[in-house]
């Protein structure tokens, strides 16, 4: 017979006969080379090296995080503190303008009581003086009262009348959009 490949990958000159026995190859163990071992350690160096230069930057990082989270927390602190207190001016001068403006609204409505008189008749004059006189005791109650007062009563008249509440709101957008057009 010819040759035949065994598993490895020597070839068998001859073929065996059923008392013989072929064999296996020797594997050789090769030597590690004096420059190999070297690089290998130098290579394992570098690298243990740069894992502590990474902790180093990961505990570097973290310190410099934590003091910029306490001065962004300082900042805020002082920055909401201004805000409240310039919300708080804007809204009581807000108050005081609303006031004045259901005043001259009034004074209006006063003005022109007579014409309305003469005009529609005095059943009419009546209904304006009676609205002029509820706008003027509003802006009287509006200037009277604090913030915290103004927005206690807001939120009992909406739980008492949401609706009512929605349709005003609905109506002062409207109002609000028309007046900034």
């Amino acid at each position: 017979m010819a040759k035949q490949p065994t598993a490895n990958t020597s070839t068998v000159a001859a073929t065996p006969t059923a008392t013989e026995t072929v064999a296996a190859p020797t594997t050789t163990t090769t030597t590690t080379n004096p420059n190999t071992a070297e690089a290998k350690s130098r290579f394992n160096a570098a690298l243990d090296e740069a894992k502590a230069g990474a902790a180093a930057l990961g505990d570097e990082a973290k310190l410099r995080a934590s003091g910029y989270r306490e001065e962004a927390k300082a900042r805020g602190g002082e920055w909401s503190t201004d805000a409240k207190s310039k919300a708080g001016e804007l809204a009581v001068e807000g108050k005081h303008k609303a006031s004045e403006a259901l005043t001259g609204l009034s004074r209006v409505i006063d003005d022109n009581v007579t014409t309305l008189d003469e005009k529609l008749g005095p059943k009419y004059g009546d209904y304006a003086r009676s609205a002029s006189q509820t706008l003027q005791d509003n802006a009287r109650k509006l200037d009277e009262k604090s913030l915290d007062e103004l927005a206690n009563e807001s939120r009992e008249a909406i739980r008492k009348s949401p609706a009512t509440a929605v349709g005003l709101a609905a109506v002062v957008g409207f109002f609000f959009a028309r007046l900034f057009r």
